[in-house]
């Protein structure tokens, strides 16, 4: 059952709101409750696996080579795979405060991480118990704690501290144990949130000591990953992009590094078995609608990056994969729709009878998951170190940041590694001047709010 504090936070948020009339179009919805029915009559439950840094083709299934990924792989194999999928910001607080409310990271104030959620927004665990759910949380939440004890709208399962290969089984057995013990009739919200392969952040940040010159074991000469095609590649870019790339690696101690983050990539994928193997044996999968999603990817080397903060594809571009076998399309792999960690709040939205959150930007991915013709947005967006914007169409890619005179043009099509920017060639005049006009309409539909305070800046109680 909620907690006190759980129902009273609520009852506070739903006061506020419906003063300022921003759940007006969510608290009386019976025409969407109405269908519902398509899940065979009763509501699905929601399972959202978040994973952190996993890049969109470092799975089997996505064609990577270099690793082993069978429960990944057997989602996208029951599901839909989205090979268009980006987050709304490279970065972890960002990227999931847009994943939790459906709006830009400069609608929920989390500019940078360490920040909470505007109280403006309505997140995933408050919009979902209009309709009954009842939510719950495990794992790294960084919105603005790492590892919570609380989240309004959230029944919390706590994890405690600590680096991915520590913390990420203990998310996958408490969501073991919650899946196959719960015996309550309502809808259920669980979220896992799992870390890995972000601990590769330490082989860069540690980079000469965890990433020798000579590699420390003789069995790996000839079985490293090769280097990417753009590992060199320095198009031209606005100033603060220029300056991070990482030149501490030799060839050899990069593909060093591509084989360890791949091996990370393989230690989330066994506690997503985990967590896949329980929702199976708890008799709940066939009306349980998987969703699994990374905040951002990682340079692995291309464009010489390591990490994440990037408008290129390594950073910006996620896994996006949903799952409900026999009611979802299975095997269904998009690769022309555009999609957005935006479209996680919107897709639970409607599944469950409600309507999006107010002012959400998302869109509901439902129609395509079903196979049902609809109408789709013409781009997507990203935010990058506050004052960088991306916008993705359908065949370019175009960058800007505040103040700097230097743009950034990509032809998608013809340059997947982008290694070519086209910003300033005369024949693309119109192209960069179209996504410019795109970009500041895009910019004026947005509903900014005043930045959360960044908490890590706040003096420590003694």
């Amino acid at each position: 059952m909620p907690s006190a504090k759980h129902t009273s936070n609520r009852r506070e948020f739903l006061k506020a709101a419906a003063g300022s009339g921003a759940l007006a179009a969510g608290l009386s919805q019976p025409a969407r409750a109405a269908q519902v029915s398509a899940l065979g009559g009763s509501k699905p439950n929601f399972l959202f696996i978040i994973c952190d840094q996993l890049g969109l083709d470092a799975i089997a299934a996505h064609s990577c080579p270099d690793v082993h990924t069978p429960n990944i792989d057997r989602l996208v194999r029951r599901g839909a795979t989205f090979s268009e999928s980006h987050s709304t910001n490279p970065v972890c607080s960002p990227a999931r405060s847009s994943m939790f409310t459906g709006r830009m990271p400069v609608e929920t104030g989390v500019i940078s991480n360490n920040r909470a959620i505007h109280p403006s927004c309505p997140n995933m665990g408050q919009w979902l118990d209009q309709a009954g759910y009842e939510s719950y949380y495990c794992g790294k939440w960084h919105l603005p704690h790492g590892y919570p004890t609380d989240i309004v709208g959230f029944n919390v399962l706590p994890v405690g501290q600590g680096q991915g290969d520590l913390v990420d089984t203990v998310v996958s057995r408490w969501s073991e144990s919650f899946l196959k013990s719960r015996n309550s009739r309502k809808p259920f919200c669980f979220v896992a949130s799992l870390m890995q392969p972000h601990d590769i952040c330490y082989w860069a940040i540690q980079g000469p000591r965890l990433v020798p010159e000579k590699l420390p074991f003789d069995l790996l000469a000839g079985k490293l990953p090769e280097l990417p095609p753009n590992n060199k590649s320095r198009p031209k870019a606005p100033a603060k992009l220029d300056r991070m790339a990482y030149q501490g690696f030799s060839d050899d101690q990069w593909r060093y590094y591509l084989y360890i983050y791949y091996r990370q990539v393989e230690m989330v994928d066994a506690e997503i078995g985990r967590i896949l193997d329980a929702l199976e044996d708890s008799g709940r999968a066939d009306n349980t609608i998987v969703m699994l999603t990374s905040d951002h990817g990682d340079g692995r080397g291309r464009h010489s990056h390591v990490q994440k903060w990037y408008p290129y594809d390594e950073s910006v571009k996620v896994p996006m994969i949903v799952s409900c076998p026999g009611k979802i399309a299975e095997g269904l792999a998009d690769g022309e729709h555009l999609v957005s960690g935006l479209d996680v709040m919107c897709t639970m939205s409607d599944y469950a009878g409600l309507d999006a959150p107010p002012h959400s930007q998302g869109r509901s991915l439902r129609p395509l998951l079903e196979r049902k013709p609809t109408g789709w947005r013409e781009f997507v967006s990203s935010e990058h170190h506050i004052e960088g914007r991306m916008l993705r169409t359908e065949r370019y890619k175009y960058v800007r940041y505040s103040g700097d005179p230097v743009e950034q043009l990509f032809d998608i099509k013809a340059d997947p590694w982008e290694m070519t920017n086209l910003y300033d060639d005369a024949k693309l005049a119109d192209v960069v001047r179209d996504h410019r006009k795109m970009l500041d309409a895009w910019e004026a539909s947005l509903k900014p709010v005043e930045p959360m305070p960044d908490i890590s800046k706040r003096p420590r109680k003694t």
